[in-house]
C-alpha cells in the first residue's frame, strides 16, 4: 500500500513536466508542418499554379510530422486537464475539449486532402489542374478558417477557467484572451496568424514546465525539512 502511495505521488509531481514537454513537441513540430505546408504553396493562395515541383518534398515533410504533433496535443489536453482536477468546470471543460478534439480533428483532415492533391498532382496530368485547386482550397479553408476557430474557443474556454481558478498569473489569461481574439477576427491566409495557436502553446509548456519545477523543488524541500518519523511514514 504504501509503495503504491509512493508511485501515485510521483507522477501527480511528475505529471506537469509531462504536459509541458508534450506541449512544446507539438509546438516545434506544428509550426514546422505549418511552415513546410505553407512554403510549399505559391505566393498567392488563389493562384491556379498546380501544387507540384520542389515543393513536394517540403509537403511530404509537414504530413509526416503532423500526425506526431496530433499526438502531442492529446497529451497536452490530458494533462492540462489532470492540471486542473477537481476545479475543473464542467461546462468550460466540456468546451474546452469539445474544442480542441476539433481543432485536431479538422488538422488531421487538412493534411489528409493535402496527402490526396498531392498524390492527384504527382499521377495526373495537366487535366487534373482544377481538381488540384480546388483540393488546396479545401485545405486552407479548413485550417485559416474552421480549424484556426476551434482553437480560438479552446484558447478563451482555458482562459476563461484560468481566471475563474487562478491557477496562472493574470498576464498569462490576458495573453491568451489577446491571441484568441485575434484568431477569431483576423480572417486571411497568413503563415504569421496561423503560427499564434502554437506559439501560445509553447508559452504555456514553458510557464508549467517552470512552475512545475519550482512545486518539485518546494515539495522536496519540505520533505527534506520534515521530521524523521514524518518523513518514514510517508515511505
Amino acid at each position: 500500500m504504501a509503495e503504491t502511495q509512493r508511485e501515485k505521488e510521483f507522477h501527480r509531481l511528475r505529471t506537469p513536466r509531462s504536459a509541458a514537454v508534450a506541449g512544446i513537441v507539438f509546438a516545434v513540430l506544428f509550426a514546422t508542418s505549418l511552415v513546410l505546408l505553407r512554403t510549399a504553396l505559391p505566393a498567392d493562395p488563389f493562384d491556379e499554379t498546380p501544387w507540384v515541383g520542389s515543393g513536394e518534398t517540403r509537403i511530404k515533410a509537414a504530413l509526416l510530422l503532423a500526425p506526431f504533433a496530433g499526438i502531442a496535443f492529446l497529451w497536452f489536453i490530458g494533462v492540462i486537464r489532470d492540471r486542473l482536477g477537481d476545479l475543473e468546470d464542467r461546462f468550460f471543460a466540456t468546451v474546452f475539449l469539445g474544442s480542441g478534439l476539433l481543432f485536431l480533428a479538422m488538422g488531421f483532415v487538412s493534411m489528409g486532402v493535402a496527402g490526396g492533391v498531392l498524390a492527384i498532382a504527382r499521377h495526373s496530368g495537366s487535366s487534373a489542374n482544377e481538381i488540384v485547386y480546388f483540393g488546396r482550397e479545401i485545405m486552407l479553408q479548413i485550417n485559416h478558417v474552421y480549424a484556426l476557430r476551434m482553437a480560438a474557443v479552446f484558447m478563451i474556454s482555458l482562459g476563461t477557467i484560468w481566471l475563474r481558478t487562478g491557477l496562472v498569473p493574470r498576464w498569462l489569461v490576458v495573453t491568451t484572451y489577446l491571441l484568441a481574439l485575434a484568431l477569431l477576427v483576423i480572417v486571411d491566409f497568413s503563415l504569421w496568424t496561423t503560427l499564434a495557436f502554437p506559439a501560445w502553446v509553447l508559452l504555456v509548456s514553458v510557464y508549467i514546465l517552470v512552475t512545475g519545477r519550482r512545486a518539485s523543488a518546494v515539495a522536496d524541500r519540505s520533505l527534506r525539512s520534515a521530521p524523521a518519523s514524518w518523513r518514514r511514514s510517508r515511505r
